[in-house]
């Protein structure tokens, strides 16, 4: 498994051994899902296994929808590069927040996404399975999703993409390993 961190971090999850509190594997677990059918919205429980199984994904959290860095730089990029992943043999591009499932399709529309699957982390069961809770309350946020991204077969996290400085109520909002760019960069 590949941790892409900076020098400092990557030293701290070797020496210590952090990197063994890194999922090997998605955790199990069921979002709940909003769906347009026949004009009408419908709740659809979506499994771990749904989204993963038999497929090799992209997949990123950040810290929520409709935030600057989210919504100017990150989110867009990716749908913008998305036909390069797919190149590179990526099935699937995920964006997984802690945000429900009204917030996740507004904000899925409001971006205009035909590559990237938005997918609402309400109740931060599955970011905190990938040990990526983190407390935003310096910012009114709550708990959040620290910004990381991985690379998933059929399940099995081969690549982690995580910022530096993971820690409640962080003061920045870093932007490097997760930048679209880099990780497209690292695939290549």
């Amino acid at each position: 498994m590949a941790i892409y961190c900076t020098e400092r971090e990557r030293s701290e999850y070797e020496e210590k051994g952090y990197w063994r509190s890194l999922p090997d594997m998605v955790p199990s677990t069921t979002f709940q899902t909003r769906v347009l059918n026949d004009g009408n919205f419908e709740w659809l429980p979506i499994t771990t296994w749904d989204l993963f199984a038999g497929e090799r994904v992209l997949m990123f959290s950040l810290p929520g929808a409709f935030t600057p860095t989210c919504s100017t730089y990150q989110l867009p990029e990716f749908e913008k590069l998305a036909p390069e992943f797919f190149e590179l043999g990526i099935d699937q591009i995920y964006c997984f927040t802690v945000n429900d499932a009204f917030v996740c399709n507004s904000w899925a529309k409001d971006q205009n996404l035909e590559h990237v699957q938005v997918i609402p982390d309400g109740n931060a069961k599955f970011t905190e399975e990938m040990q990526m809770i983190i407390d935003k309350e310096n910012l009114g946020f709550g708990r959040r999703s620290w910004r990381y991204a991985a690379i998933v077969e059929n399940g099995h996290i081969t690549d982690w993409f995580i910022e530096e400085g993971k820690e409640d109520n962080h003061n920045k909002d870093p932007y490097m390993y997760t930048n679209p760019s880099f990780i497209l960069s690292k695939l290549q």
